[in-house]
């Protein structure tokens, strides 16, 4: 089992809208895509699909290929393949990561993100994906997400939310 994606990281992209993928992240990445003679350089899977996200995620190889497996064993024809193929098989890319540990983020991910020209990203860690968000977008929503914890009963720690699942390895 590789390591996970962990942590919040802004980054800013240039004018031909490269950004860095923060080193943390580019250890997990190189872990899910060994080089190859095919592909010599580590790729990245980034799915830009679902209507309601403000975000795309970014998926090793390896992991997304575990997507992938999952979304075949839903029944063909179904809604829900439809529904699954179209937002994380057919709206997603593949792009590899350059020498400088860059990518170009691709036109239809900006559109996504609502992302301008110059400005930040803001990159978090989601175990075993991370997420790209416009940097705006992101404070925005996180800025509000403690509010949550009020859902919680008083005096009761957020860790209590993973009593009963299992701890296996």
């Amino acid at each position: 089992m590789s390591e996970d994606f962990r942590g919040e990281y802004y980054q800013k992209v240039d004018s031909k809208a490269r950004v860095s993928i923060p080193a943390a992240f580019r250890r997990v990445l190189d872990a899910g895509d060994p080089p190859s003679a095919d592909y010599p350089r580590t790729r990245i899977v980034i799915v830009y699909g679902g209507k309601s996200r403000q975000f795309v995620e970014c998926y090793t190889v390896r992991d997304a290929d575990l997507l992938a497996a999952r979304v075949r064993k839903l029944p063909i024809g179904s809604k829900q393949r439809e529904i699954a193929e179209r937002d994380l098989i057919t709206r997603s890319l593949t792009v590899e990561i350059d020498e400088n540990g860059r990518i170009v983020l691709p036109q239809k991910v900006r559109d996504k993100i609502a992302f301008d020209d110059g400005g930040e990203t803001a990159f978090a860690g989601a175990l075993d994906r991370f997420k790209i968000w416009k940097r705006e977008t992101y404070d925005f929503v996180n800025g509000n997400l403690d509010d949550e914890e009020d859902e919680l009963p008083e005096g009761v720690d957020v860790l209590s939310l993973l009593s009963g699942v299992d701890q296996g390895e």
